[in-house]
């Protein structure tokens, strides 16, 4: 312990007896680093908080459209610091005059872009920050600048938007009317050249919408429900024959005219309604005109049989005239599910000869609809987007489709965000006292002296017989106070200067204020 006492006393009477050079070192270090925090201009920043809304008139129909209330807030953050709006701004506040040249321009707009900050709170919520730090202009002028940067980025933006809306609406229709224009010039060709192929290959090509193939599958679906549904009436005919069959026509009763006058009715209204379908302009090729011919022949068989047995004595049974009426209706069901059957089976029989024998023909038929159809549906999205387009732009010319609201205004900075001058200077003291102090422990290794007698003697290895102390006289003694003086003096030099570059900092601001 008394070992590290003594060589702490050492170090200190070694740094104290070379105290000038500290002083010098200290001073010099001092005055080149406060002279370099002194070049550092101060930056002042201004902050603002904006609110930009989205009135969505219109619901987003999530097609991607230009329009939408989430990628209207994109947009926005996007162009909030664009280099247009940065280029307006610099001319407004004065960083670039009139008469600029484009490299002055970018300059400012480089300047301006590293400078704002555009942080997004929340959705639709921004905090915007200006840091402005130019040496050339004082500390209340870029306070100012920092501010109006601000204020005049806000109202370039507002103007903006109010107007960007019209253009890009506009701008939206003028594209949108170019594509549709050219779909429709795409299909006119595909319509004249399906035209000319039909016609110059007209046999070959049944008649009918869709291609060979989508006709023949639509023919087959329907002719699975047809089946289907053949089976089903054939089961039902099936039960009313058999029911039929089990009932008496007639029974036990005093007339049999009634009967007979049912059946009739029936077959009278069956003919007037078949003289109808005639009228209408039905072919007896057609189902339901064969369907009735079938039930008109099943009720005058009916009808015979009830007129040659009318005179037994007996009346005719009610329940069997309404099963014979039913399963008339029932066969002539099935006899119209039969013909459809047929025609249906003749239809794929015969696309499907067509496709077998010319299929070339088949083949370019099948790729002109297929571009129809596809150049169809482009068309008919552009027409659907268009009209979307046009009420959102409609929306936003009749109302406010952009809310743009200032929630806090840009602040007035009344002291510099950085540096933080008073730390830097203190800091620089520190470091000149610091290497004063090395500078003489240095000096002091490369020279060492000898300040102890048991010192010297471990560095020579030989044995010391004693040390003399040394005389002051009055004379020398004053002349050290003298030289204490002027030491403390230059110390205090040094702590005074740091105190007035400290006051001189604080009043600096106090005038920014």
């Amino acid at each position: 312990m008394n070992g590290l006492y003594d060589e702490i006393r050492v170090a200190v009477h070694s740094v104290w007896t070379r105290r000038w050079l500290v002083l010098a070192v200290a001073w010099g270090i001092c005055i080149l680093g406060w002279l370099a925090v002194a070049s550092i201009p101060n930056r002042y920043d201004s902050r603002a908080r904006l609110l930009v809304d989205v009135n969505q008139i219109l619901p987003d129909d999530g097609t991607g459209g230009s329009f939408g209330a989430g990628q209207q807030i994109d947009q926005i953050r996007e162009t909030l610091t664009s280099a247009r709006n940065l280029e307006k701004v610099a001319a407004t506040t004065g960083l670039i005059g009139a008469d600029a040249g484009e490299r002055d321009k970018a300059g400012a707009v480089a300047m301006l872009q590293q400078n704002i900050k555009v942080v997004p709170q929340q959705q639709n919520i921004f905090e915007l920050t200006s840091s402005v730090g130019i040496g050339s202009l004082s500390d209340a002028d870029n306070a100012k600048l920092a501010s109006g940067i601000l204020d005049s980025l806000i109202t370039v933006f507002r103007d903006d938007q109010l107007r960007g809306g019209r253009v890009n609406t506009r701008e939206g229709l003028k594209f949108l009317d170019s594509q549709i224009a050219d779909r429709e010039k795409g299909l006119r060709e595909i319509e004249a050249r399906r035209a000319a192929f039909e016609a110059q290959n007209i046999g070959l090509i049944p008649g009918g919408t869709g291609s060979p193939a989508q006709r023949v599958e639509a023919a087959r679906a329907e002719l699975g429900q047809i089946d289907s549904q053949l089976v089903s009436a054939q089961a039902q005919l099936a039960a009313a024959n058999g029911q039929l069959a089990s009932t008496p026509q007639s029974v036990p009763g005093v007339g049999g005219g009634v009967g007979g006058s049912v059946a009739r009715q029936q077959l009278a209204g069956a003919q007037n309604e078949l003289s109808s379908m005639r009228a209408r302009g039905l072919t007896d090729a057609h189902p339901d005109v064969i369907a009735l011919k079938s039930q008109i022949a099943s009720l005058k068989a009916i009808a015979d049989r009830e007129g040659s047995g009318g005179g037994g004595g007996g009346m005719q049974n009610p329940a069997y005239a309404s099963l014979a009426a039913m399963r008339a209706e029932r066969q002539a069901t099935v006899s119209a599910l039969t013909a459809r059957k047929s025609q249906l089976t003749g239809d794929i029989a015969r696309i499907t000869s067509q496709q077998i024998q010319n299929p070339g023909v088949a083949a370019e038929y099948d790729r002109i609809n297929g571009e129809y159809t596809a150049t169809k549906a482009q068309y008919d999205k552009l027409l659907a987007q268009r009209e979307q387009v046009r009420l959102r732009g409609d929306a936003q010319t009749e109302t406010d489709a952009i809310k743009i609201e200032l929630l806090d205004p840009p602040s007035k900075p009344t002291s510099p965000a950085a540096p933080n001058r008073p730390l830097f200077l203190t800091l620089v003291l520190l470091a000149g006292i610091g290497g004063g102090i090395g500078a003489a422990f240095g000096l002091a290794q490369v020279r060492p002296s000898y300040a102890t007698a048991a010192k010297l003697e471990r560095a020579s290895g030989l044995p010391v017989i004693g040390s003399i102390t040394e005389v002051v006289t009055p004379d020398r003694h004053v002349e050290r106070r003298k030289r204490l003086v002027w030491l403390a003096s230059g110390a205090g030099a040094l702590v005074g200067l740091y105190a007035l570059l400290l006051i001189a900092e604080f009043v600096q601001r106090g005038m920014v204020a």
